[in-house]
């Protein structure tokens, strides 16, 4: 069937472990190279939250973190290592559901999300250090697709990604926590289904489908290939930022 929409996803190889100060455009650029997988306009390039943080700086010693009163009452309700409470505290806006063994916040971000993403997962010294996000994927997102333009002459997409958990749904899906060059929310509202009816409600989150399409590839645990290329999608909608995929609170029945 000619016409017929594909598309094709490379995890990038050989990446290495990352540092902070590491140019992670470079090192993904040569590795994927090496590997025959050449950038090309219209391309999108999905990388992980985790190496976007380790080369930011975002790496914490839990020995330098002193807890406060809220952080020690929460993480004996929790069940939790008190310097681990006191960075999600400080990286989120509220705490939305705690009990043992779980305590999930709403992110300054304006995620909702187990931890507000404080990880130890995949990092050197993982009971000593944690992994914060980053800053402002967003920002890392439209600097790295800026940097590839540069180097390359080319357009590409990229999204910052990472795993969250989902109300009433059993394990993790990748999601677009930072986005460029890509249409984030696909608004289908005004358009007819197959059989003529008006669309009234739907809405399609892009960003997050691609993201979770890479994931597929790069994995979560010891897999070490933490960039995907994907190639064959639309980007010719408006394009957006991650930051269009938070729910406003207004619209928020379980809030």
């Amino acid at each position: 069937m000619t016409g017929t929409p594909k598309l094709v996803a490379h995890a990038i190889p050989g990446i290495p472990l990352i540092q902070a100060d590491d140019d992670i455009v470079a090192i993904i650029i040569n590795r994927a190279a090496e590997a025959g997988l050449h950038l090309r306009a219209g391309d999108a390039l999905v990388i992980s939250s985790k190496i976007v943080s380790k080369s930011k700086g975002r790496l914490v010693a839990l020995d330098e973190v002193e807890p406060s009163a809220d952080a020690l009452a929460l993480a004996a309700e929790t069940s939790k290592d008190p310097r681990l409470v006191e960075l999600v505290l400080r990286e989120s806006s509220r705490v939305s559901r705690r009990r043992p063994g779980v305590l999930v916040t709403e992110h300054r971000l304006g995620l909702v999300s187990a931890n507000a993403g404080v990880d130890q997962s995949n990092i050197e010294a993982g009971d000593d250090m944690a992994l914060l996000l980053p800053l402002d994927p967003d920002g890392a997102a439209r600097e790295y697709r800026a940097a590839i333009k540069r180097r390359l002459g080319i357009q590409v997409a990229v999204i910052v990604s990472d795993s969250h958990g989902r109300p009433f749904r059993v394990g993790n899906v990748g999601v677009a926590i930072g986005a460029a060059g890509l249409p984030t929310v696909k608004d289908l509202r005004g358009q007819r289904d197959l059989y003529g009816r008006m669309l009234e409600v739907t809405q399609v989150a892009y960003a997050d489908l691609i993201a979770s399409a890479a994931h597929l590839l790069c994995g979560e645990a010891d897999e070490g290939l933490p960039a995907v290329l994907l190639r064959g999608l639309d980007l010719s909608a408006p394009h957006g930022c991650a930051a269009d995929l938070n729910r406003a609170a207004e619209h928020d029945l379980y809030r």
